[in-house]
């Protein structure tokens, strides 16, 4: 609530500004509904720009799965090869891998989140503007009514120069000082809806923090791959165990199939 605040004191700030520079408040109306199509460009601006950021992490988080799979192919591959020291090297890659892409889900998520409400906040500024183009219109129409008004009653009542002047001033004053605490009111009613928040805040982690993440990452990947290694190397030992078994069973039937082709002798 803190940047709404401000903001909706220098949107105050601006209207009083505007009542002492412009003589014709339809000029001061038209002026802040230009100021206002700015702020609904420059929010639409920042919505491209977290898309784009989303865009570009979910990018880096496909080429780290696939990443992922190339490693994990290797280090099937080094087993198979008797290299240990090419395989472990491979998992640590492919564990530190996988941790940055979790990384990247989670900030993608967050992002996501943003973009839904910096769409939201568009959506409801974006019917706040139309709703303001209309009403200024209308006080536009009716400021130039009483306008007309004044110049007809003044030629009909024949008031002197100086009681003219006069008088139009305090019409002026009055119009201006009715149809601004309108325009002022608008004003209110769309920043009090909530049409803006700030986004600019962001938390940071302390030097310790990211020591201690960084030691629990490393123990992580480190436990993984001793994991995965020896499940590996257990998979290499069976399928040698398995291939043994599958030549001494070829020897048994080539030794019984050498038997039956000699002759028999007879006694």
């Amino acid at each position: 609530m803190g940047f709404t605040n401000r903001f909706s004191t220098l949107i105050k700030q601006k209207v009083n500004t505007l009542l002492d520079k412009y003589e014709d408040p339809k000029e001061a109306l038209d002026y802040s509904y230009v100021q206002q199509i700015e702020t609904l460009n420059r929010l639409r601006r920042n919505i491209a720009e977290v898309v784009t950021a989303k865009k570009r992490l979910e990018m880096q988080k496909t080429k780290l799965w696939d990443s992922v799979r190339t490693l994990d192919e290797e280090a099937h591959r080094a087993v198979d090869s008797n290299r240990e020291d090419l395989a472990k090297l491979a998992l640590e890659r492919k564990n530190a891998n996988s941790l940055q892409a979790q990384g990247l889900d989670k900030q993608i998520t967050e992002m996501q989140v943003e973009q839904q409400k910096l769409e939201d906040t568009e959506r409801r500024l974006s019917t706040k503007v139309e709703e303001f183009k209309s009403k200024k219109e209308v006080i536009k129409a009716q400021y130039s009514a009483a306008e007309a008004q004044v110049k007809i009653k003044e030629n009909v009542t024949g008031i002197s120069e100086e009681m003219t002047d006069v008088g139009m001033a305090m019409n002026r004053a009055e119009d201006k000082t009715e149809k601004m605490k309108a325009k002022a009111q608008a004003l209110d009613e769309m920043i009090d809806s909530g049409v803006l928040t700030d986004y600019t805040s962001t938390s940071t982690s302390t030097g310790s923090d990211n020591d201690i993440e960084g030691e629990l990452q490393k123990m992580t990947v480190k436990s993984s791959v001793d994991e995965e290694l020896a499940k590996l190397k257990a998979e290499n030992i069976k399928k040698k165990k398995n291939q043994a078994k599958d030549e001494g069973e070829q020897n048994t039937e080539d030794t019984r199939a050498h038997e039956e082709e000699q002759p028999v002798v007879a006694e």
